[in-house]
């Protein structure tokens, strides 16, 4: 497939294009920061939100809607997802994981039963509690929504907000895993391994953002690989030009396929080049293969290239993902 398909592949894909209505949304909200007694960090436009609670200590709040269409797909790979993006979430800031409550609509007894089944067995793998929430006993429709909180150091958050012009783009997976058996779009790499080991790639993100390892980072979700980095640049107000062939990928798939899934374990970091040893030397301990695949600009444009040509993706200064 030529570089103008796949740019097309990419800007047409659901996962992507569900993303443009938040600027539509966070439009109606602004701040007056004297109304509120902490300070406000980080908003809209980053995996989660932080809160300074005092001069050391940020409070991290992220929140996920569990997609229709996987919930339909499978019940309770859906719950358990519900778990494992929150997680994701706090991870890519550099935070700990604290709790998390959630709000389930019940329609179908049966799907409920298994979509908290699947949350169930999400808190036991990731090792975060559910702590409340509410129930609509009577809904019209089946619907799992999931907030969690976490904590973090307030001067050693990754932020999406924050790459610099001259930054190298690394794209980091875990790539011992397989395709979900009913949500092809989905990579797991959690069922299968030991708690042991998920924490582990939880506490590198920790270890990456307390050491300061990384200038922007966030963790590929639904709009894919190129989708997500779309979003960090965009909120950056920068550009930048990434080789998909560099993209750390598993053998047996298909390239375009592997730039819309979702994987288990999967980020986006910018970095400086001396940084770069130390940022995949932490990842590759816990199973996390990272590469260099591009850099960034500052011209606010966005391409890909397989080596020979490139082409643009997306040109900030047209057009939004989210709007952020």
């Amino acid at each position: 497939m030529n570089l103008k398909d796949i740019v097309r592949e990419i800007k047409t894909f659901e996962g992507l294009t569900r993303k443009y209505a938040i600027k539509d949304i966070i439009k109606k909200f602004d701040f007056d920061f004297e109304d509120y007694e902490f300070d406000i960090i980080v908003d809209y436009g980053d995996d989660a939100a932080a809160i300074g609670i005092d001069d050391k200590t940020a409070i991290l709040l992220a929140a996920d809607g569990i997609w229709g269409k996987l919930l339909e797909a499978d019940a309770w790979w859906a719950g358990y997802c519900s778990v494992l993006v929150n997680c994701m979430d706090i991870a890519a800031m550099g935070g700990r994981c604290l709790g998390m409550t959630n709000i389930i609509s019940i329609k179908d007894k049966d799907i409920c039963k298994k979509v908290l089944d699947g949350v169930k067995d999400g808190i036991k793998k990731f090792g975060v509690p559910m702590v409340g929430g509410h129930t609509h006993p009577d809904a019209q429709c089946n619907v799992l929504d999931v907030a969690i909180t976490g904590i973090a150091k307030r001067n050693y958050l990754l932020r999406s907000d924050s790459a610099k012009v001259g930054d190298k783009i690394v794209f980091a997976y875990d790539l011992d895993g397989r395709i979900y058996k009913s949500f092809l779009l989905n990579w797991d790499t959690t069922t299968m391994k030991p708690k042991k080991l998920i924490k582990a790639q939880l506490n590198a993100m920790v270890d990456i953002a307390e050491n300061k390892l990384a200038n922007s980072c966030k963790d590929i979700s639904n709009p894919g690989a190129i989708g997500t980095l779309g979003m960090l640049l965009e909120v950056s107000k920068k550009g930048g030009i990434v080789d998909i062939t560099k993209i750390p990928k598993p053998e047996d798939i298909d390239l375009v396929h592997w730039l819309k899934v979702y994987p288990g374990s999967g980020f986006v970091f910018t970095t400086k080049e001396e940084n770069i040893k130390e940022l995949k030397n932490i990842l590759e301990d816990v199973n996390i293969t990272a590469e260099v695949c591009g850099e960034v600009k500052k011209e606010r444009k966005l391409y890909i290239t397989n080596g020979n040509e490139k082409e643009l993706v997306f040109d900030f200064e047209k057009e939004h993902i989210c709007g952020c």
